[in-house]
């Protein structure tokens, strides 16, 4: 079943890249006591991943920030080294926290998962953006394939 506004953020343990190499993040810590956006994409260095979604929370960060949100994270089903090495190339900073759920464990609790095995991608995370107050979701979009609307920094903003 697919996440949805009220229910609380799955506990799992998922991968953060850092600058020091890949570091463990249990999901129930990460969103505790804090307003999180956290977006998903099928996977890093991806068209669209990489020329609208990761760029407009780069972009946005501030308005984000300005709303009340501590702490904006990309997650992907790719590993934390490719997390990182994406971050690196899209500039993010310390705006976007670079989640890695190479296993997709986190992404299967939440009831998000895509699968393109068909396409020789295997297990995917489908495109979504949600808000979590102290982990229980306030707002949560997920897109239809192929679309870039509901989870855009943008609809994000809106909806705060």
């Amino acid at each position: 079943m697919t996440i949805k506004v009220g229910d609380q953020i799955p506990s799992a343990k998922i991968m953060q890249a850092t600058a020091e190499g890949p570091k463990e993040v249990d999901t129930a810590e990460l969103f505790a006591g804090k307003t999180v956006v956290l977006f998903g994409v099928p996977g890093a260095f991806t068209p669209t991943c990489s020329a609208k979604h990761l760029p407009g929370f780069v972009q946005h960060h501030d308005a984000l920030k300005a709303k009340g949100v501590d702490l904006i994270a990309c997650m992907a089903v790719n590993d934390a080294f490719v997390m990182g090495a994406w971050g690196k190339d899209q500039g993010v900073d310390d705006k976007v926290v670079m989640l890695a759920d190479g296993s997709a464990a986190f992404t299967k609790a939440m009831g998000l998962v895509f699968d393109l095995t068909a396409r020789g991608l295997g297990l995917r995370c489908q495109r979504f953006a949600l808000v979590a107050k102290n982990g229980k979701v306030t707002h949560v979009a997920v897109e239809q394939p192929g679309a870039f609307e509901v989870s855009k920094a943008e609809a994000v903003l809106a909806a705060l």
